[in-house]
């Protein structure tokens, strides 16, 4: 919840040039919903996509305050951040709701970016390959395989988001290792080789190489750092 629409495109005016040659990756950027037109107009004609970071499962009705799949198309999101750690925390986001957002996002023709990872005291109580097969059997099991190949996963340790504790690489590579064994039980190795596994939790431009070193890594979802366009950019470019 950071910057006005003035504000948002000025950062994106910005980045633009700055990533305009990265062919290697796919560069989005989800600002708040009431930015996000303001977004899409300045992205327009950059390798810059645009997602929303929420969206809700109904295409209307009488939900006031909600946003739904077809608004987030309609003004040209092409991306949707879906179940990420602050909703499920402060916003009561459940396994289920993940998994109705999710398909609603991918009938919109929208790709989601779908958000698992485990809080500090689960980590600390050895339960982290407990709740990610939870968070994946509720959230993305149900999911058809036709469903699936579209779907990004980003994993993220609540407990290194935002506290500028980050998950050592090889922390992080287990992680991946073990939501891509669950991807292979449920729909196959060539769906568990192909699909993208970002990281999230305090990346920022000093501790990107590491990261990225993880074969297990795709790519990854940059919280704090992607306000400034300079310190976006180099994590993009690395």
């Amino acid at each position: 919840m950071y910057k006005s629409a003035a504000e948002t495109s000025a950062v994106l005016r910005a980045l633009a040039p700055m990533v305009a040659s990265a062919m290697h990756a796919d560069v989005v950027v989800c600002p708040t919903f009431v930015n996000l037109a303001a977004a899409v107009e300045s992205a327009r004609g950059t390798n810059i996509a645009i997602g929303a970071q929420d969206l809700f499962w109904l295409k209307e009705g009488a939900y006031t305050g909600e946003v739904s799949a077809p608004m987030l198309t309609a003004i040209g999101c092409e991306w949707v951040i879906v179940g990420h750690s602050e909703r499920r925390q402060y916003f009561g986001e459940t396994d289920e709701t993940v998994f109705k957002k999710t398909v609603a996002a991918l009938d919109a023709g929208l790709k989601p970016i779908v958000c698992v990872g485990e809080r500090l005291e689960q980590r600390e109580a050895g339960a982290t390959t407990a709740v990610l097969a939870s968070q994946f059997a509720g959230g993305l099991a149900p999911l058809t395989s036709e469903q699936f190949a579209r779907v990004v996963i980003a994993y993220e340790p609540v407990w290194a988001i935002g506290t500028g504790k980050t998950a050592t690489p090889e922390i992080a590579a287990e992680a991946h290792a073990f939501l891509r064994e669950q991807i292979r039980e449920k729909f196959g190795a060539e769906s568990a080789e192909s699909c993208r596994i970002l990281y999230g939790g305090s990346v920022k431009p000093d501790n990107i190489k590491g990261l990225m070193a993880q074969a297990e890594l795709d790519g990854a979802l940059v919280g704090g750092a992607s306000l400034d366009p300079v310190s976006f950019a180099a994590i993009v470019n690395y």
